[in-house]
């Protein structure tokens, strides 16, 4: 029958049936399988051992299929909070699936069966249990750390599966063994390769005991240290261990002659083999200087794999993978064609910018693909600590590389496509500055020779094709924007998000799937943006789409045309409400502005307060943003007589604006020109058309001056739903790279003067 249990691992220990471990925990999670075990599971749990024990972070494929059926015997909780258990194991049993628990997702959850044997030839039982216990007998006499009552406890089992498990865990066997012997059901096979394995320790000891008896004749005591490296050698030998130190720094010679590099580091390494064998084993310097070595032999050296040439095969990749994007994908063009045509180029240095969702990292992947290059991502968002890139300094303990050489090792050739990923996120405090590494590794004149701590010598990275992804270009520091070619990806309209779902989202999902197609109308697509997504890129739009053919499958809908109605039923009433809002009052108006998810459209309302006379803003808004306002309220005072307002209520009134969407900083000068129609609409007592917004800073002469993201803005506004926006004539440029189809289908109105606003929504022709 099988078994639902929460998964406990133990990285140094495994844990054997018939076998009690006493254990104090300090870690969290684990408290928290045990307390869970206690709840939940009858003090039941599942201790496991990874294959991998070096790996800190194992993955399902890294957990073993078998493991440990374990009772919590007893549990004290110690006076600083960790938890001191005592385990105890009953049967070993197979794990069929590993899942996150249903209550605590970051714990593992397991199902597991207890394998049954069938019943052996009694008489073959009986003489491999008396051969077992023989031997054991012979190991307890001739070793010395044997214990009567472990000999005792032995020499009355008649259980072959519970003697095996109990010699297992008594005999001085490494984890690999111990793991070999716990993923073993059958006890026969456990016993015979028991018999074994004692035998090979019972000459283990007898050749310990003769070489040891040998070198005792020849050296005295102040020789101690060439007594313990005669008995290794000579264990070695006998046994056929492996090759001995003279043997390993002669293949090490070896590997270091092949190497493709210049003579000085060459001549380095010649150094550390030397090095290494004049070292003890014993000294830790042995396994630094070890492990150096291994990582310098490692390293992609002049190795660069073959680019794909082929531009019309890049672009054709390219397409498959990612709609639009045609700046990107037309540098990467450039970059081969030349590269094609001189044969040696350096790589360029691209960065990325634009909304979440609109395919960024995603686009690296393709691009590595299309280019036939190695691919590695490095994510620097929230990083504090330099060492991360450049590496440690090989004198600590446990150092090791950036994340640089790892990426390239892992990758091995020298021109991999090497994404890193939101780098407008970096922090630079007290720990470090990671910002003034990648100055010298993004800088092309400088990259040629980047050092890493621990390599401790230069290694060119001109050739790797650095793409570097960010949300907001504000946020990446200056010092390092200049070394970027920034291309900067702008949000999707409606249209696009429906090429999209049509081409690429729906055909990878019905692939991923294995289902045969159905189809959704352009109609129900645009409905399903609007009316259950709020975003820039298509992120949310993948994931209500994976929702709506899940539920196909589970439901079995054999129609294979998705009605509205059937969309609604899974995706329930629908979250925004994109249409305009009816009601509105003198002094409302929209402005517009970006965010790192793109255009968005902010209400501003205004109302008179009798008192002092003045202008007072409200709605999280910073003080670039209050400062627009006062000079929009200056022009409006000098404009009293002509625009015809009533000074008296000019003279005894405090104008109140107030910013809605309260989850957005206002910051900026680009909402200068709506501020000014606020005011004006309220004291004229006009309304302004909700389907209007604006965009552009205004000066005390009522001049408009050019804004920012003027593109991003339009879009937002077109996917808002707005027919009308005003923007500076200055920005008249920004509109080419407006799609058309946003153009046929809003009124972009270009300015230079106030007045030519005022005279299209407060003058009647």
């Amino acid at each position: 029958m099988k078994e639902n249990l929460p998964v406990l691992l133990l990285r140094k220990l495994v844990l054997l049936p018939y076998q009690e471990a006493r254990v104090e925990l300090n870690i969290d999670l684990s408290k928290k399988i045990m307390d869970l075990s206690e709840k939940f599971y009858n003090n039941k749990l599942l201790v496991i051992c990874p294959l991998n024990t070096l790996e800190s972070s194992p993955t399902e494929s890294d957990l073993p299929t078998v493991g440990t059926l374990t009772k919590i015997k007893s549990k004290i909780i110690l006076p600083n909070g960790n938890y001191r258990v005592v385990l105890s194991g009953l049967n070993r049993v197979k794990v069929h699936e590993y899942r996150n628990h249903p209550i605590e997702p970051e714990i593992l959850e397991s199902t597991v069966k207890r394998i049954y044997i069938d019943d052996s030839d009694a008489a073959e039982e009986t003489a491999i249990l008396r051969t077992l216990k023989a031997v054991l007998d012979k190991y307890m006499l001739i070793n010395p750390a044997a214990s009567n009552s472990v000999t005792n406890t032995i020499a009355n089992m008649t259980d072959l599966d519970m003697l095996t498990d109990v010699v297992t865990n008594y005999l001085p066997f490494d984890i690999h063994k111990k793991v070999q012997y716990m993923n073993e059901f059958d006890y026969l096979v456990r016993a015979n390769d028991l018999i074994k394995d004692i035998n090979v320790e019972l000459e283990v000891i007898n050749i310990e005991s003769k070489i040891e008896d040998e070198i005792r004749e020849s050296f005295n005591r102040e020789q101690k240290e060439l007594i313990i490296k005669q008995k290794i050698s000579k264990l070695n030998e006998e046994l056929g261990l492996g090759a001995d130190k003279q043997t390993e720094v002669s293949l090490y010679n070896e590997k270091v002659s092949k190497l493709n590099i210049d003579k000085k580091i060459k001549d380095k390494l010649f150094d550390e083999i030397k090095k290494y064998s004049y070292t003890s084993e014993t000294n830790p310097d042995s396994s630094v200087t070890r492990n150096y070595l291994d990582t310098l032999i490692s390293l992609p050296w002049k190795k660069y794999s073959k680019d794909e040439l082929n531009l019309p095969k890049i672009k054709k990749k390219l397409d498959n993978t990612h709609y639009g994007l045609e700046e990107v994908k037309q540098r990467i063009l450039e970059y081969i064609a030349i590269k094609k045509n001189t044969g040696n180029v350096n790589a360029p240095i691209l960065c990325l910018v634009g909304p979440p969702g609109v395919g960024k990292t995603t686009l690296g992947i393709s691009i590595s693909h299309a280019l036939n290059k190695e691919f590695y991502k490095i994510s620097v968002g929230g990083l504090n600590d330099s060492t991360e890139l450049t590496g440690h300094k090989r004198t600590y303990l446990g150092s090791s590389p950036g994340k640089i050489i790892q990426g390239l090792k892992k990758c091995g050739t020298a021109n991999p496509v090497m994404l890193i990923d939101e780098v407008d996120k970096i922090v630079s405090d007290f720990k470090g500055d990671p910002t003034a590494v990648l100055l010298d590794i993004l800088d092309p004149n400088q990259n040629k020779n980047f050092t890493d701590n621990y390599i401790e010598e230069p290694f060119d990275l001109s050739k790797v094709l650095f793409i570097l992804t960010a949300n907001d270009i504000q946020s990446i520091p200056s010092a390092l924007l200049d070394r970027l070619e920034i291309i900067e990806i702008n949000s999707y309209t409606e249209f696009e998000k429906i090429d999209i779902a049509k081409k690429y989202i729906i055909p990878a999902i019905e692939s991923e799937y294995n289902i045969n197609k159905y189809k959704i109308s352009d109609n129900d697509i645009l409905k399903l943006i609007n009316c259950y997504t709020k975003e820039s890129g298509v992120r949310e739009l993948r994931r209500v789409i994976d929702k709506i053919y899940r539920n196909i499958i589970i439901k079995e809908i054999k129609n294979k045309t998705i009605k509205w109605e059937t969309i609604r039923d899974i995706l329930g009433p629908e979250k925004y409400d994109n249409n305009l809002k009816t009601s509105n009052y003198p002094g409302s108006v929209n402005t517009l502005g970006v965010t790192q998810y793109g255009g968005v459209v902010i209400s501003l309302e205004s109302i008179l307060l009798p008192g002092e006379k003045g202008i007072k803003i409200t709605g999280n808004v910073q003080d670039s943003l209050k400062e627009s306002a006062s000079i929009a309220y200056h022009y409006c005072l000098s404009k009293v007589s002509d625009f015809k307002l009533n000074k008296n209520l000019v003279d005894n009134n405090t104008i109140c604006i107030n910013a809605l969407q309260y989850g957005i900083k206002k910051d900026g000068t680009s909402g200068g020109i709506a501020i000014a129609t606020s005011i004006l609409s309220l004291l004229l007592d006009k309304k302004i058309d909700n389907a209007t917004c604006f965009t552009g800073e205004i000066t005390l002469h009522g001049d408009i001056s050019k804004v920012g993201s003027v593109k991003e803005k339009i879009i937002g506004s077109y996917n808002n739903g707005y027919k009308r926006v005003f923007i500076p004539l200055e920005n008249k440029n920004d509109l080419l790279y407006v799609p058309d189809k946003i153009k046929d289908n809003l009124e972009i109105i270009t300015v230079k003067n106030y007045e030519e606003i005022f005279k299209i929504l407060f003058k009647k022709a």
